[in-house]
């Protein structure tokens, strides 16, 4: 049983993460283009965190409720019904999330609840799955189940490339398009004129100092210069300030909306600094 749910759990998480993956190619992020590559070679390691987790929860709450939803059936109904199991799950995670909303550990707002419901149905699944006659073929749906999740990743890659989805890519702009103002909406602005002069006023300058992050405001006047690159995702602007060392700033945004930015600490975190044009 323990195996049965494990199973589906990890088909779950599968499916979950080709989704997500084809979803953020239509979705603005920055260009790391070690991402994908390190997630390959990370993908064993996970595959085993994975199973041991998928393990931990069907035996910790997966289990426990088919032999509840089980004994439910056999009171109320006379045998076991598949139903039970999504009611027991579902009452039982209300439970947990009441008593972690009241604790402070989960704010009251209407997308927890909505994770809750989602969570609820994830795990109703290896519940009925355990308590069906599916347990007695988890290999034939461990089987579907990965060629189900690799079609939809192939469905994904193919509507990606027939521009059925929008592959995201950042817009492209000229020289004259950053001339103005731009702010980081905090206060901060880089004024770009088109004399090719620069002034910044408290513009943040983020520095990396035994793996701490230091955060130095920069108020000036300097230079700029404009690096088209090969495409879009090399598009470079090179800001020089005497007391200030910024790498290039990276474009992103839109064509209605383009923005600045330049990473904070790791590349890999995706946490960004951003400046938007006015």
């Amino acid at each position: 049983m323990v195996w049965a749910s494990s199973v589906v759990l990890l088909l779950e998480a599968a499916l979950t993460l080709v989704v997500t993956v084809v979803y953020n190619q239509t979705r603005e992020s920055p260009n790391v283009g070690g991402n994908y590559a390190l997630g390959l070679l990370a993908a064993p390691c996970a595959a085993v965190a994975g199973a041991v987790l998928a393990a931990a929860v069907s035996g910790a709450i997966v289990l426990p409720v088919v032999r509840v939803s089980g004994a439910l059936g056999r009171k109320f109904s006379g045998r076991e019904r598949w139903w039970w199991a999504p009611l027991v799950m579902a009452a039982v995670l209300a439970v947990l999330w009441l008593a972690a909303a009241v604790g402070g550990a989960v704010p009251w707002s209407l997308c927890a609840v909505l994770w809750g419901v989602v969570t609820s149905a994830a795990l109703a699944l290896p519940a009925w799955a355990t308590g069906s006659r599916c347990v007695r073929r988890t290999g034939a749906v461990a089987g579907w189940g990965a060629l189900f999740v690799i079609g939809v990743g192939v469905l994904g890659c193919v509507a990606l490339r027939l521009n059925l989805l929008q592959t995201y890519r950042p817009p492209t702009l000229s020289p004259a398009a950053l001339v103005g103002t731009w702010s980081d909406n905090e206060g901060a602005t880089l004024r770009f004129a088109a004399d090719g002069k620069v002034t910044a006023t408290g513009v943040k300058e983020h520095r990396e100092e035994n793996f701490n992050t230091t955060v130095k405001p920069c108020t000036g006047k300097g230079t700029w210069t404009f690096d088209e690159g090969e495409n879009s995702w090399t598009q470079e602007v090179h800001v020089t300030l005497p007391d200030c060392s910024w790498p290039a700033w990276n474009i992103g945004g839109t064509q209605e909306q383009p923005t600045l930015y330049q990473y904070i600490g790791d590349p890999d975190s995706w946490d960004l600094y951003t400046l938007k044009k006015r």
